[in-house]
């Protein structure tokens, strides 16, 4: 059964960085696109960034325009473990954090494409 678990967030004050981890169990993940969403109370799940296994040590990323050059995923194939690292963080980054994982979803940034998604942690970003 898969299985992912969300840490690391938390409440910061803008410019501070939190590093988001998403352990995943149940299967091998790594031809999968595993991805961060973030969602903000009463509106819709947003994409963050994709993380997709191409060949060997190669992977494709894509990032939402609001995060490029501030955070950056990354995948560790030994601890099965899906990172988020957010630098300069801002107030309009504040929800909840999301991990999902589609076998065939090719770095999508569409909800709908994943089939496997974590509990979210929650980001606070104070001014």
């Amino acid at each position: 059964q898969v299985k992912l678990v969300e840490s690391g967030g938390g409440f910061v004050q803008a410019g501070a960085s939190l590093r988001l981890s998403c352990i995943a169990s149940g299967r091998s993940f790594t031809t999968y696109s595993m991805v961060w969403f973030r969602q903000l109370l009463g509106k819709e799940r947003d994409f963050v960034a994709a993380n997709r296994w191409i060949a060997g040590s190669t992977y494709y990323t894509n990032y939402a325009n609001p995060v490029k050059g501030r955070f950056t995923i990354s995948w560790d194939d030994n601890e099965n473990t899906l990172f988020l690292q957010m630098n300069s963080l801002k107030v309009e980054d504040t929800g909840v954090y999301y991990c999902a994982a589609g076998k065939n979803a090719g770095a999508s940034s569409v909800p709908n494409n994943y089939n496997d998604w974590g509990q979210g942690t929650q980001v606070t970003v104070a001014s």
